[in-house]
Formats: structure tokens, sequence, C-alpha cells
């Protein structure tokens, strides 16, 4: 593999790296590393060894993380499709393990799109506490609601806002924060050549100033002695290392804290931050020394792309203006109805809900009931008001009410279990009819193959359709025909 690197870049990286120069640049001649990570929300790491067909190795760094064979294409596995795993590349599996998120935790994830790490997010979250993703960008959105709800996250919130727009509900209310900051992508430039393409000298301080915006309104919606972590995907150190400085000079409340000396990541360089042109401004003696516990991962040192990481701790003061977390009230400016009035009151939209899941014999599910004209939502137990935010999902959306009947989602099946259900169907992931299933097709099925939970319940009707007891989608079985209900964008396209 040959990778023509731009000149000025490859200038920089010489001055800056000295006799790592050479390692550092012979890295492009390799291979890129590819990574997926197991989705605990769905199967212990274990359970998913013992059913993986793929070639899988560890990635030290994350215990749910393991290299793949780039041959073996897991994108084209039917258990992609029940959201097992994720996706991703391993270098950028490091932020959210430093973020140390824990059950309970209120988490946003400010810069989403397209959501990778907002899962691994959700997965140690365990379905308890808050998870806000935000994205600044519609159209990336969309992917993000896409992998949140493939991956049968229950308690997130999706927004499509600026990060200092967050600022007016959420002051004060995150326990952590990720920022993977909007970058010149300088760390990507072997696994995606289409980033030499795009870089310039002149990207790099685009970005310097979207990241300072950013870490500022980030600064304001974390708790007192909350987390926030903060990576890129890029070597400049006018992105990194200046970046933190600039940060601690004008957050004194805010120290870092140094990351392990392990897996071959390596330490901030204070030294450069001096040589960049935010340099010209001088730091702090105390800011530019707190840098060396930030970490780089170079391509020549690990088996993944290059990243910067640094995790940055609240002291304790107060800051900014506190949320009204017992606020049940939101609104979004996507979803809806075209602004027409439910034909029905919320109380018998709620009654419709209500007999549907007794019918399907599902458990009472968490979070709030929120209705946006007739699609239903289930909101995380503690969310703000988002009144005045664009909203693209304020919680798990289940669904939605036609006429005097309710449709269940897709992201309902894939925030299922199977036992969940009263009725289902599993196949096997070498069979024809999982295939047939992905790609939209009605199948044949007799009625004793409908696995029905519950003594006296009919094989009729709404069928959670699985993948060697993982949920895929819905079905409708009558007769002998399981109709099928998988949403044409899913499909599985050959």
């Amino acid at each position: 593999m040959t990778v023509k690197l731009p000149e000025a870049f490859e200038k920089r990286m010489q001055h800056m790296l000295g006799e790592e120069f050479e390692p550092f640049l012979a890295s492009y001649e390799k291979e890129r590393y590819y990574g997926l990570r197991v989705n605990t929300l769905k199967a212990p790491v274990g359970e998913f060894l013992e059913l993986s067909p793929f070639r899988l190795s560890p990635i030290p760094w994350c215990r749910e993380g393991f290299y793949y064979n780039g041959e073996e294409r897991p994108g084209k596995h039917p258990y992609y499709y029940a959201g097992l795993y994720y996706i991703q590349e391993p270098s950028a599996m490091s932020p959210v393990e430093l973020l140390d998120v824990r059950p309970g935790d209120r988490v946003l994830d400010v810069c989403a799109a397209p959501g990778g790490k907002s899962t691994q997010i959700a997965a140690k979250l365990q379905g308890q506490g808050v998870l806000v993703s935000n994205d600044n960008s519609a159209d990336r959105v969309k992917a993000l609601v896409k992998n949140i709800e493939l991956f049968g996250v229950r308690n997130a919130a999706v927004l499509n806002e600026t990060p200092n727009a967050l600022g007016r509900v959420f002051g004060g209310y995150f326990d952590k924060i990720l920022i993977d900051a909007p970058c010149s992508g300088e760390g990507m430039f072997r696994k995606d050549e289409d980033m030499i393409r795009s870089w310039s000298p002149e990207s790099v301080q685009t970005c310097v100033v979207l990241q300072k915006d950013i870490l500022d309104a980030a600064a304001v919606l974390l708790a007192p002695g909350g987390r926030m972590v903060y990576s890129t995907c890029t070597f400049a150190p006018e992105e990194n290392e200046a970046r933190i400085a600039d940060f601690l000079d004008r957050h004194p409340h805010f120290e870092v804290v140094p990351i392990p000396d392990a897996w071959g990541f390596a330490q901030g360089r204070p030294e450069w931050i001096m040589e960049s042109r935010q340099g010209i401004e001088g730091f702090s003696g105390r800011a530019a020394e707190a840098v060396k516990g930030t970490a780089r991962l170079w391509p020549h040192c690990i088996e993944g792309e290059g990243h910067f990481v640094a995790v940055l701790q609240h002291k304790g003061e107060g800051l900014g203006i506190e949320a009204d977390p017992a606020s049940g009230r939101e609104r979004t400016s996507g979803r809806g109805n075209g602004g027409k009035k439910p034909a029905q009151t919320e109380t018998e939209r709620e009654d419709i809900i209500s007999r549907f899941f007794a019918e399907m014999g599902f458990p009472d599910l968490p979070g709030k009931l929120v209705f946006f004209g007739d699609f239903a939502y289930l909101a995380a137990a503690g969310l703000p008001d988002l009144s005045g935010l664009k909203v693209a999902r304020p919680g798990w959306y289940i669904g939605n009410i036609k006429k005097n009947r309710f449709e269940p989602s897709q992201a309902l099946a894939m925030g299922l279990r199977a036992q969940e259900a009263v009725r289902s169907v599993s196949f096997t992931a070498d069979s024809l009819e999982v295939v047939r299933y992905l790609k939209g097709e009605t199948l044949q099925l007799e009625k004793d193959e409908i696995a029905v939970r519950d003594t006296g319940v009919s094989a009729k009707g709404y069928c959670l359709v699985c993948v060697d007891g993982y949920p895929l989608g819905w079905g409708k079985w009558i007769d002998g025909l399981l109709k099928n209900e998988y949403p044409p964008g899913w499909r599985w396209i050959w």
C-alpha cells in the first residue's frame, strides 16, 4: 500500500518527530487495521466469541474490542444486522474507555455522528442513566439515529444542535462529556485517502477555532466534579496539546487527569505547542506541564491509526446554570405528523399502546411515554425539558399510531430481547430464510415454527424475527405466511 502524503504535512512531521520520522513514514506502507466492538447490550463478550464466525484478536485498550481480517467483511453478516457489534477503527475506541462511564451516569456525546462512540457509551451505561447524542449536521444525524436504533439503545436522546445551544437546557447537567472534536483528520490518512485530498495547512487553523468554541461550550454543561474527554484524529499540536493548554489557562477549575503509560500510547508533547501558531500567545507553565498527561496514539507504535486524547476533570467549583431534571416536557422540530392534530387524545393513545404491549406480553419498559403527533417514544427518566432544541429523537422510538391501532417501530424490535415478546421466530445465521427476511421478502412458515411464549396465545399477529435468538425486526404471521415488516432503508443489498 502506497500513500502519497501532502508535502507540507510531511515536512512538518519530519521536523516534529526527528529520528522517529522514518518509522512513522514506514507505517503508511502497511495495511490498516480493522476492528469491531461487541455490543454488550445484546450479548456478553464471551457469548459473542462463542458465536463469532470471524478470526478475532483482542484490542488491548478495549475489553469489548477485537481486530479482524478485512477480507472477512463482518458488515455483510446477519449478526451485523442484529446489532451484535459495531465496526470501528481500533484507536477510535480509546476515548470512551478513558471517559470512565458507569451505569447511571448522565453522559453527553457532543459531536456524535455517525454514532460509534455513542453506542460504546450506551453499552457501558447498560440501560441506566441518560445518554444525549448530539451532532450539528442534519445529514449526519440520520446515520447517528440509525446506529443508536440498530444497537438497541433504550435510554438515549438524539439532538441536532450546536454545542452552545445546549447550554440553555443542560447547564451543569452531565457527569461525563465526550468531545470527539472535528479536526483536520491527519491520523486517518492511511485509512481514508479522501482525508489527504481535503487537507491543507489552512484546514488546521479552521478546526482550531471550532475546537476552542466546543470546549468552552462543553465546560458549561459539565457538573462540578465531572469528567470530560477531548479527542481528535490528527497530529497537529495546534489542535491537540495547544488546545488543552489554552483551555486550562482559561478554565482554572479544570485539570488534566494523566493517562497511564500503557498499550503503546505516548505522552503529550508540551514542547511542540510553543512551535505552533497558537504558541505565540504563550501558555502558563502549569498548562504546558499538564499536557504531558495527555496521550498520543501513533500508527508506528500501536496497531491502529493516529489519535490524541486528553482527560479533563472538573475540580468541583460550581459553574453555569442548573438544568431542571424534574421537567418532563419535550418538543421536537424534526419528527411529528406535519402539524396535524392527532385523532385521539393522549389518554386514548396511551390506552392503544397499553393494549398492544399487553397483547405482545412486554414487560414494563423503561422511561416516560412522550408523543409527537402520533409518534410515540420512551424518554429516559431524569431527562430535562428539551423545549427550544432541535430534537431528532427524545428517547427510544417505540412506534406510531395509525387510526386506532399501534404499529411497532424497528427501533422497538432492536431494543427488545427475544424472550420479551410473546411471539418470535429464530433463523440460523447460515440459513436462506434469514437472508430472505433481510432482503424484505415474505416467508412461508408453518404455525408450529412460531415460538409462542404463553399458553393460550395465538400464533397470529406481530412476531419478533431473530437470528440465533437475537432480534432483527418484525414480521406479521397469518395463515402460513410471515409478512415482512423489515424497513426498506435497512434491507440487505447484495
